[in-house]
């Protein structure tokens, strides 16, 4: 079949064919062996011209393993051949206790292909493709390959679904059947859907950097009032005789700012108010006694003016309220452990910015006002529900409920955010994905809980945003660099591979690339994923649905790979048009 090498380039060869051979079968992409003395090195065939193929080198056969890439390219007198039945083995994978199938080879009569499951799944991965290229029925197949392996029960898995469309509850729903102590679990925000579990989310867990994104801040001076917020709302939770004392220093402080201010006395008497009805303590409320020489008043006794404009007990006030400020609470912090709902976290919005002056400063008003706005929207629209949870429980026991149901363990739970907006989904990605990666950093033996976050859409959510600007950080690029060490693992799936993150997709070794017709992406693609070749991304464009271009850490050599149907399949089938539209005249 191949007869002598004409040429050797710097990643390939030319190799005339036999004037005898007859091509019957298709070669292109097929794989070969250039045996020179002691060395055998495996080739892909590139490209046929006429007389000869074009063989572009993978790697070495040592020791009936494959060593990707090669030190020494072969002479001209080396020879050429087809693999034998053991190489095609070597190259697609055995069936093993460390592989799993991904689907069949169309190269080599269906035989199945296999990848190394630590390889795959201790690693970032991507799968790319267009819409109606397959990807969906390509993840949701994935997946049910790692449960219905015969080998390995992964009884200890968790993996978590972020499921933009609500695709994959039907792909997925039949986990028991496969095993009887698989369990799958759905949660949906329930504004629209309300069949599945209502997702809700601890409001205590949420750090100052979560609230910044959730209330959609864009301003680093709306930091300081958040943070301040946080705090209030921590402090104002508790119930100790050091918080009382606490929270008597802050209304302290807080009412002697305004005396002191240069408001009106009506003004001041508005935000003193205020500041006691948001938070009210038993030495401050607006029926607190205050005790004079001789005579008592109550406290909003001592707000009446005079007839100069002033509090006629403004020196009893200004006694009383200094009593309560004590400078070693300046620098006092609230425990970690203190439950508060969004009402609590407005009532210490509330105290803040009139406490602490934000109004009072017309370079600050705008931020101010922002902010009190859109918490007071969360507060009262239909996404308050999500923040609603009735149980006291730290950052450990909330994920233990999340993958825990009466007592069974679910290896699978999928968050359905079909019915959220776009700008509350991507906060609750990142704040789930954040609590995950902060409780995995916790875990004395490292990696030994591992945690793996399917993103559907995910150029929805890992995307270059500005949380860089605000926060100095994005949670997903901060579990695509530090995640892997400890057992917290991406699988970022996507249509549009060119919105996404650099640095999370410069991170994933493993790809699954379904047909992508964008030269947009097919440049990024070539771009930003390390170790690729101009002809790898070329291949994908040719492929059929359901097939993909598997290649990386877990794959011996670029494969194009026909995948399975998934049985069931997930709910991303288009329209029957000609079904709803009515009925088709005879």
């Amino acid at each position: 079949m191949f007869g002598k090498i004409c040429f050797v380039g710097e990643d390939s060869i030319f190799v005339e064919l036999k004037q005898d051979f007859e091509i019957k079968n298709n070669i292109l992409n097929s794989h070969v062996v250039i045996e020179d003395r002691e060395k055998s090195l495996l080739g892909e065939i590139f490209e046929i011209n006429k007389g000869n193929v074009k063989i572009k080198f993978l790697g070495e056969f040592q020791n009936g393993k494959l060593q990707r890439g090669i030190i020494r390219k072969p002479l001209l007198d080396a020879s050429v051949r087809s693999v034998t039945e053991e190489e095609i083995s070597i190259i697609l994978g055995k069936q093993a206790e460390n592989t799993l199938v991904l689907g069949a080879s169309p190269f080599y009569n269906g035989q199945q292909v296999y990848f190394d499951i630590n390889d795959f799944f201790s690693n970032h991965f991507a799968v790319f493709g267009n819409s109606g290229s397959g990807k969906s029925c390509g993840v949701a197949r994935l997946i049910q390959n790692v449960f219905s392996n015969n080998y390995l029960r992964p009884y200890n898995a968790n993996f978590i679904l972020f499921d933009v469309s609500g695709e994959y509850s039907q792909a997925l729903s039949n986990l028991s059947n496969i095993d009887p102590n698989y369990n799958y679990r759905v949660f949906s925000t329930g504004i629209v859907n309300n069949k599945f579990e209502p997702l809700r989310i601890p409001l205590w867990l949420l750090n100052s950097s979560d609230l910044a994104l959730l209330l959609m801040s864009n301003s680093h001076s709306q930091l300081p009032i958040i943070e301040r917020m946080l705090k209030l709302a921590k402090a104002f939770s508790e119930s100790s005789d050091v918080a009382l004392a606490f929270k008597n220093h802050l209304i302290a402080k807080a009412i002697i700012s305004v005396l002191f201010s240069d408001s009106a006395p009506a003004k001041k008497k508005n935000d003193i108010f205020a500041i006691v009805e948001n938070c009210s303590t038993p030495n401050f409320n607006l029926e607190a006694v205050l005790t004079g020489v001789g005579y008592t008043r109550k406290f909003r006794e001592c707000f009446n003016i005079d007839k100069f404009g002033t509090f006629t007990e403004s020196i009893l006030l200004t006694e009383y309220v200094s009593s309560f400020i004590n400078e070693k609470f300046d620098n006092y912090e609230p425990s970690e452990q203190c439950y508060y709902s969004l009402l609590d976290l407005e009532k210490a919005l509330d105290f803040t910015l009139i406490s602490d002056g934000w109004y009072r400063n017309e370079n600050t008003y705008a931020d101010a006002a922002t902010i009190k706005v859109r918490l007071h929207s969360l507060v009262t629209g239909p996404y308050s529900k999500i923040f609603d949870y009735s149980k006291k429980v730290n950052t450990e026991q909330y994920l233990s409920g999340l993958f825990f149901k009466e007592n069974r363990k679910c290896q699978i739970v999928n968050i359905n955010l079909d019915d959220m907006d776009d700008s509350i989904a991507s906060v609750i990605t990142k704040i789930l994905t954040r609590l995950i990666f902060d409780f995995s950093k916790t875990i004395s033996k490292r990696g030994s809980v591992p945690f793996h976050i399917f993103v559907e859409e995910a150029h929805r959510y890992i995307k270059k945003d500005n949380d860089y600007y605000l926060i100095g950080y994005n949670i997903f690029e901060r579990v695509a660099k530090e995640g892997r060490k400890y057992g917290v693992i991406l699988g970022v799936i996507s249509q549009r591979p060119v919105e996404l993150s650099d640095t999370v997709i410069s991170q994933c070794s493993n790809f699954l690339i379904f047909k992508t017709n964008h030269p947009c992406d097919e440049d990024y693609i070539r771009r930003i994923i390390p170790n690729i070749n101009t002809d790898i991304v070329d291949k994908q464009k040719e492929l059929q649905s359901g097939s993909c271009l598997a290649f990386g850490s877990a794959f011996e050599v670029p494969a194009i790979v026909k995948l399975e149907l998934p049985n069931p399949p997930p709910l991303s089938n288009n329209s029957n048009i000609i079904r709803f539209w009515g009925n088709i005249n005879r």
